[in-house]
C-alpha cells in the first residue's frame, strides 16, 4: 500500500515537472515571462491570456487552487458513517469537490480551446491537452510548427510618459482637481486607471471632457464627484468634496447617460419626486414646490407639465432629465453624452441651455460623442488619454483656441484621432502630448 501510495506521489511529481516545463515553454513563445510557470494561480491565469481568455483563465486559476484545497481537506477528514457530523461534512467536501473539479474542467478546455485558435491549430488538441497537459504543452512550445499568431502584451512594461509633478492650487472658488492616481487591484495586480490629472475649473466655464473609450472618462467623473474615490483631493469652492461629502453631494448634480424616469409618471410628479430625493431636507415644502415651478419654466417644460414622461419627444425627455438633476441648483453640473439620440438642431438647443447654466456661474462639465457641431459654446477642453501603459492620462487642459494649436489640429474629432491608440485607428500620440502638456504645467510652475 505505502509502496503504490509512494509510485503514484512519484508519477503526480513527473507530471507536475512536465507541466511547469510545458507551461515556461509556452509563455515565452507567447511573450510572457517565463518564471510564472513556477507559481501555481499565476501559471493558469498567464495561460488564459496567452490563449486571448483573461476571463477564463481567471476562473481556470481560482478553481485550481479550491481544487487543491479541498483535496487537502478531504484527505484530514475522517471518512465517518454519514449519520456522524464529520461523516455529513466530508460528504459535503466531497460534493463540493466533484462539483469544482467539473468547473475546472471546464475552464481549462475553455483556456486550451482559446489556446488552439491562437496557434491555429484543431481543437482536438484539447482532450489530449487535458489528459497529457505537460506533454502537449511541451511538443507545442519545443516544435518550430506551433507558433502563436499574437503575442501578449504586457502594457505594465510599456514605458510611458512621466508625472508631471505639477499640482493644482487649491483655489476659493470654482473647481479644484489633484488626482494622484485611481488605482485597482487586478487579480494580484496594480492597474492604474487614472494618473497625475491636475488642474482648476473656474466657475461660470462650461467644459468639454473628451478622450477616447478606455481613456478614463467616466472614471474621472467618478473620482470627481465622490462617487469612486480617488488618491485625490477635490475641492468645490474650497470644501473638500471627499471629506465633506454629505454636505456635498447637494452642490453636484450628475446627469447619467440613460434616463431613469418611470414612463407612467407626469412631469410634475417627476420633478416633485426628484426634488424629495435631492434637496436637503431642511427645505420646506413650499420652497420645494417653488423650486419645481422655477425649474419647469427655466427648461421650457411648463406647458408639458401634466404630460406623461412615456409621451414626451426625445428633446424633452432629455430635458426633463437634466431637470431632475438641476432641482438642487448644484455648483458643479455634470452630464454624459446629454445629445446621445437627439438631431442636431434639438441637441443645439439643449447645449444653448446648458450654456446659460454656466453663464449664472455654474460650472458644468459635459461628456459628448459629437463635440465639434456645439464646440463654441465651450470655454474648455479637458483631453484625457491612455498612454503606453494603458493608464488614463491628462493630455491637454485649456480653453478651446489653445486646444487646437496644441494639438496642431483643426476639429476635436481629429484631436481625438491623434491621441487614440493605433490599434483603435488612431495616430497613438498619447504619450508625446502628454508629456508636451507636462512640459507646459512645469514650466507655468517654475
Amino acid at each position: 500500500m505505502e509502496l503504490n501510495l509512494m509510485i503514484g506521489n512519484v508519477i503526480n511529481s513527473c507530471f507536475y515537472i512536465l507541466s511547469v516545463i510545458g507551461y515556461w515553454l509556452i509563455f515565452r513563445k507567447c511573450g510572457v515571462r517565463g518564471w510564472y510557470a513556477l507559481i501555481p494561480v499565476a501559471r493558469e491565469y498567464q495561460l488564459g491570456r496567452c490563449a486571448d481568455r483573461e476571463r477564463d483563465g481567471r476562473t481556470f486559476a481560482i478553481t485550481y487552487v479550491i481544487c487543491n484545497l479541498l483535496n487537502i481537506i478531504g484527505r484530514f477528514l475522517p471518512k465517518e458513517k454519514i449519520t456522524t457530523v464529520m461523516g455529513v461534512v466530508y460528504m459535503v467536501v466531497l460534493v463540493v469537490m466533484v462539483v469544482m473539479y467539473l468547473t475546472y474542467l471546464i475552464y481549462s478546455a475553455r483556456v486550451f480551446s482559446g489556446l488552439t485558435q491562437m496557434f491555429n491549430r484543431s481543437r482536438r488538441w484539447v482532450l489530449l491537452m487535458i489528459l497529457l497537459e505537460g506533454p502537449t504543452l511541451i511538443l507545442w512550445g519545443l516544435s518550430p510548427k506551433f507558433m502563436p499568431s499574437q503575442k501578449v502584451v504586457d502594457y505594465g512594461r510599456a514605458k510611458a510618459a512621466g508625472l508631471s509633478g505639477v499640482e493644482a492650487a487649491t483655489a476659493g472658488e470654482g473647481l479644484t482637481v489633484n488626482i494622484r492616481e485611481r488605482a485597482v487591484i487586478d487579480f494580484f495586480r496594480k492597474r492604474y486607471l487614472l494618473r497625475d490629472i491636475h488642474m482648476t475649473i473656474p466657475k461660470g466655464h462650461m467644459v468639454l471632457l473628451l478622450g477616447g473609450s478606455g481613456a478614463g472618462k467616466t472614471t474621472y467623473v467618478n473620482a470627481v464627484t465622490g462617487y469612486e474615490k480617488a488618491k485625490a483631493v477635490i475641492t468645490l469652492d474650497g470644501h473638500d468634496v471627499y471629506r465633506e461629502y454629505e454636505g456635498m453631494k447637494y452642490d453636484i448634480g450628475f446627469v447619467p447617460q440613460q434616463d431613469l424616469m418611470r414612463g407612467n409618471d407626469t412631469v410634475h410628479l417627476t420633478l416633485t419626486d426628484a426634488a424629495t430625493l435631492r434637496l436637503p431636507a431642511s427645505v420646506s415644502w413650499a420652497d420645494r414646490r417653488k423650486r419645481v415651478k422655477v425649474v419647469l419654466e427655466q427648461f421650457g417644460l411648463g406647458g408639458v407639465r401634466n404630460h406623461l414622461v412615456e409621451k414626451l419627444s426625445g428633446g424633452q425627455r432629455k430635458r426633463l432629465s437634466i431637470a431632475m438633476e438641476y432641482i438642487s441648483d448644484p455648483s458643479l453640473f455634470i452630464l454624459d453624452e446629454p445629445d446621445s439620440g437627439l438631431d442636431g438642431v434639438v441637441a443645439r438647443g439643449l447645449f444653448e441651455k446648458l450654456r446659460a447654466i454656466a453663464d449664472t456661474g455654474k460650472i458644468v462639465l459635459v461628456i459628448t460623442h459629437t463635440p465639434d457641431r456645439v464646440i463654441d459654446l465651450f470655454d474648455d477642453v479637458i483631453v484625457l488619454a491612455k498612454d503606453a501603459k494603458r493608464t488614463g492620462r491628462l493630455a491637454w487642459y485649456g480653453s478651446v483656441e489653445e486646444t487646437y494649436t496644441f494639438f496642431g489640429k483643426s476639429s476635436m474629432e481629429e484631436i481625438l484621432k491623434s491621441i487614440n491608440q493605433k490599434e483603435e485607428g488612431g495616430e497613438g500620440r498619447a504619450d508625446e502630448f502628454v508629456e508636451k502638456f507636462n512640459s507646459l504645467s512645469q514650466q507655468k510652475a517654475g
